[in-house]
């Protein structure tokens, strides 16, 4: 039986129609560069800084200073907090009802993301989704480094007490995601189609399951959806 589900954010779990590429793409072309979409789909999934600092690196063919980079980022973050304001996230069709089936089986769920704590926290209570519905949130500021290293789910498995990685479930969206789970040794790794990567992109990379969404997940596990409360 899987302990814990660790989940992405963005594309993942929550429906945010993409605003979070556009914000970087836009970003860094405004700080001088010129990303095309193989570019920025590389970096899908990543520390967003990490990834404004790359993208640069490789526009410039030197490392960008660190006040280009903060600038870079602030202009990223303003970018996205604007566009959430004017088209806000939802969680994505059948997801919440997927995290509240794992949960009521004793599967615990945690989210982790390449967001830093501030947009994390801003993004999830524009959905409503707090300690009553999630057991843990791992942002990218929170570990060394972020995807493709596997710190993130070590660090919700830390959160949860969930010692055993043979009996954690990570899903998401992107290569990186894959990567992670498959880096953390996860008993299972699934892709999932929610977001901007299809079945062929994903299948590249290793994993044990693609699936149409993480709605999907609870039937997976054989586990079916909550009784109502009182029942």
């Amino acid at each position: 039986m899987f302990e814990l589900a660790v989940l992405d954010i963005a594309g993942t779990t929550v429906e945010e129609h993409g605003c979070v590429y556009i914000a970087l793409e836009e970003a860094v072309r405004a700080a001088g560069a010129n990303p095309g979409l193989a570019d920025i789909q590389l970096w899908m999934g990543a520390d967003k800084r990490e990834a404004i600092t790359e993208m640069l690196t490789d526009a410039f063919g030197t490392a960008p200073e660190t006040a280009v980079v903060d600038t870079a980022y602030a202009d990223f973050r303003r970018r996205l907090e604007a566009a959430y304001a004017e088209r806000p996230p939802t969680p994505l069709p059948g997801v919440a009802e997927a995290i509240a089936a794992l949960r009521a089986a004793g599967v615990k769920v945690a989210l982790t993301t390449g967001f830093d704590r501030a947009v994390t926290d801003a993004l999830l209570g524009t959905i409503g989704w707090d300690e009553t519905v999630l057991d843990a949130v791992v942002c990218v500021d929170d570990v060394p480094a972020g995807r493709p290293y596997p710190y993130m789910i070590f660090r919700a498995m830390e959160r949860t007490g969930v010692r055993d990685v043979s009996k954690v479930l990570t899903a998401g969206d992107t290569v990186r995601d894959l990567d992670a789970g498959t880096n953390a040794g996860a008993g299972m790794v699934v892709g999932v189609l929610t977001g901007g990567l299809d079945a062929t992109a994903l299948g590249k990379v290793r994993h044990t399951h693609l699936l149409s969404s993480v709605a999907d997940i609870p039937a997976l596990l054989s586990i079916g959806a909550p009784r109502p409360v009182g029942r």
